[in-house]
């Protein structure tokens, strides 16, 4: 894989590092949409993010913490990738099959992923390097971050959501991810006319998805009314997207008897 026009990246601190860095009490000050696991790596995801980590996990500026990211962030497609092109944004790509596999379909385009977890990067980068795909970055950040300190505004033409923590206990729903705040943040970065897509297993988090987006005056539907049935007459659910892979976290979700729902969203 090339290894030209990227930005490098240092590598990972241990978690024993971690644990002796104090935190700053600004760090609670906002809930956080994730949980960071354990750091450490099998054996093959650690030569993987030997090989490509330094060349393919852009080496972000940090605030306060190892995911922070700070005012003076930048994003630069053309020192990152090597040139300009449809730009697509992905926010929690956990093991990375599903940017990885439409990366591959769409070589043209430029892909970012957002993700906080080690592992999950490094299982990425395993994915992108036997793939042979040239064309995704990754940024270890905390996602609204990065959406308001790194990305231009109406620099993205296209973001996703998949199957983000539903938070399903509701003393944990200040947790999730996509909010009227989150809506806000997504909308400065999107271009007119860029597509936001969603998907969940939770159903009441996808009609919860489909509140705020419904209400956000930045973000029309794509599909207004589809899928309305008599319990549910607003519909305005998606098809699924083609190009959404199956990954292995909805198979489980198919086997435990969960259903994806889709949304899509164009910004006005």
């Amino acid at each position: 894989m090339s290894t030209e026009n990227t930005q490098p990246s240092q590598a990972p601190e241990s978690t024993e590092e971690k644990a002796k860095k104090p935190v700053p009490e600004e760090f609670f000050r906002q809930p956080y949409s994730f949980v960071r696991r354990g750091d450490r790596l099998t054996a093959r995801r650690q030569k993987a993010w030997d090989t490509y980590s330094p060349t393919h996990v852009l080496d972000i500026p940090r605030l306060r913490t190892d995911t922070s990211v700070a005012p003076e962030a930048t994003f630069d497609p053309v020192k990152i990738y090597g040139r300009e092109a449809y730009q697509v944004v992905e926010i929690g790509s956990g093991l990375g099959e599903a940017i990885v596999h439409r990366a591959a379909e769409v070589p043209e385009a430029n892909f970012l992923a957002v993700e906080v977890y080690t592992p999950g990067i490094a299982d990425l980068l395993l994915k992108m390097g036997n793939a042979g795909v040239e064309n995704v970055r990754v940024a270890q950040a905390n996602a609204p971050e990065l959406l308001d300190n790194m990305l231009e505004e109406n620099s993205v033409d296209e973001l996703w959501v998949f199957f983000p923590d539903p938070w399903h206990k509701s003393r944990h729903h200040k947790r999730r991810l996509v909010s009227p705040a989150f809506a806000d943040k997504v909308a400065r970065v999107l271009k007119p006319g860029g597509i936001w897509r969603l998907a969940t297993d939770w159903e009441e988090y996808a009609l919860v998805m489909r509140e705020v987006l419904e209400a956000h005056p930045d973000f029309e539907n794509v599909h207004p009314g589809a899928g309305a049935t008599e319990e549910d007459p607003q519909g305005g659910w998606a098809p699924r997207w083609e190009g959404r892979t199956l990954t292995s976290f909805e198979r489980k979700a198919q086997e435990a008897g969960r259903r994806a729902h889709d949304l899509t969203y164009r910004r006005k």
